[in-house]
């Protein structure tokens, strides 16, 4: 008897070690594309697309909407070890809780917060259309029926907002939980960044050309969320598609009237699947109308503007006393470059300790209440916040009111940031503003010498950003 009683301890503890073995640890991407290598290593002759069914039936993605454009995916898939299903389900599976945290979302490694479900399931969208020869489902899937339902509870007056917020975690390095910073709309920026990506990624596998072993699930992620900004002598050597330039690549695929249409299409397909009445002519017409006013925000909010990190995600320091609001609209932006560090930071992890160096040196050395600047460009394809768009900075001397100081980490008194540093700033974050009631609309942009703030950037980049030949005020 008591040598049963010691087999069957040692029994347990087997089984525990092997399904615990590997487990991943907090929602980061990096943890999900390890949880999927281990199922493909495991599962050896299984197709990427067989993977994808065999992670949306561990998330219980079974609803008919879903499944009248991809099937079933009750068929046989990939065998998992102990304890990874329920690890799928809580990754992919998407929810908000009552105390504003969200779930399903995963910290990607540029610095953004991505839902997985549309992800997925624009993936498995563009695979299928790739085996069948012309599958639809890409936009309703990934953004169109999540669309429908905010801009219809907005209208409905059961949500405060059309779209977002965004959030933030309580660990960067291991996030555990997100929790979000205002008012909850139907659809959060993570779900959209995670929408963009399923479009994205989707139309490259539904037109890569046939030919040689499919790629796995694991590689296309890696591929597209763990790619290393490139900077040499001012130009870009990144690949375009990844993560860093979900934006850019979004709007140059994507045409919001199709997307609009996409949306409309979708409500009357969901109504229709669940038995409900078709739509007449004027409930349409009201529709599209509904749409058409949230389309207007969403192009402005996701595809105009870049990805603005939060302070929180940065890891900032409080403000010290009481922030001074501004008299909006401003009627300036002023350039600069922080000059230490000197180089430019290629990755997420990088520009944020950047950032929390400058506010040390700006708080401590130079006895500023907070980060000089309104924001700041890293060279990782972010905007980062300093002061932000509604509180007075320390970038300027005398115009510290009248305009927004945005500053290039990097020495850039005889060089140019990457193009792509360059356009987020004189391209996307003033038409963030201009669009935003922040900026009057014939703003300027100035490249300003001043002694309190960092010296400004030579007259190379001055051109470049301005387009004008001479300084501005000195």
């Amino acid at each position: 008897m008591e040598r049963y009683i010691i087999w069957s301890v040692t029994i347990l503890v087997v089984l525990s070690s092997i399904s615990t073995d590997a487990f991943p640890s907090n929602w980061h991407m990096n943890e999900f594309i390890e949880a999927i290598k281990e199922v493909e290593d495991a599962n050896p002759g299984l197709k990427p697309i067989d993977v994808l069914r065999s992670l949306r039936r561990a998330a219980g993605l079974m609803d008919t909407f879903i499944q009248h454009f991809l099937g079933s995916s009750s068929s046989d898939g990939a065998m998992m070890k102990a304890g990874f299903s329920d690890y799928f389900d809580g990754a992919i599976y998407h929810r908000v809780t009552k105390d504003g945290r969200e779930e399903g979302v995963v910290l990607t490694s540029d610095g953004t917060t991505v839902a997985l479900r549309p992800l997925l399931l624009g993936i498995e969208v563009g695979l299928l259309s790739k085996i069948t020869g012309g599958v639809e489902g890409l936009y309703p899937l990934t953004l169109a029926r999540d669309l429908a339902l905010s801009f219809g509870d907005f209208q409905k007056s059961i949500t405060p907002q059309r779209l977002g917020p965004d959030g933030c975690w309580d660990s960067i390095s291991t996030p555990i939980n997100f929790n979000l910073s205002g008012p909850v709309s139907r659809i959060t920026t993570a779900m959209v960044n995670g929408g963009m990506d399923g479009v994205i990624v989707g139309m490259e596998v539904s037109s890569a050309q046939s030919g040689g072993p499919a790629v796995k699930l694991s590689s296309l992620l890696s591929s597209y969320y763990c790619q290393r900004m490139d900077w040499t002598n001012g130009s870009d050597t990144t690949p375009v598609h990844v993560s860093q330039r979900r934006r850019e690549n979004f709007q140059e695929l994507v045409r919001p009237p199709i997307l609009a249409r996409q949306v409309v299409s979708s409500t009357a397909l969901q109504r229709r699947l669940a038995g409900q009445p078709k739509m007449d002519v004027m409930e349409e017409k009201q529709l599209t109308i509904v749409v058409n006013e949230g389309m207007k925000e969403f192009v402005h909010k996701y595809m105009d503007c870049p990805a603005i990190i939060p302070r929180c995600m940065w890891g900032a320091r409080p403000y010290r006393g009481t922030p001074t609001p501004l008299s909006l609209p401003l009627a300036f932006v002023y350039i600069h470059h922080t000059e230490i560090p000197s180089q430019p930071c290629l990755t997420f992890d990088q520009c944020s300790a950047n950032m929390r160096a400058i506010q040390r040196f700006h708080q401590d050395e130079r006895g500023w209440d907070d980060i000089g600047y309104s924001f700041v460009a890293g060279g990782d394809g972010n905007i980062y916040t300093g002061r932000g768009w509604d509180w007075k900075g320390a970038h300027t001397k005398g115009h510290n009111d009248k305009g927004y100081g945005v500053a290039f980490i990097g020495d850039y008194s005889s060089s140019l940031p990457s193009q792509h540093a360059m356009e987020l700033v004189r391209d996307r974050l003033t038409s963030c503003a201009v669009g935003g009631g922040q900026l009057v609309a014939d703003f300027t942009i100035q490249g300003h010498r001043q002694v309190v703030a960092t010296d400004c950037p030579g007259d190379a980049l001055y051109r470049e950003i301005t387009g004008w030949e001479h300084w501005g005020s000195q």
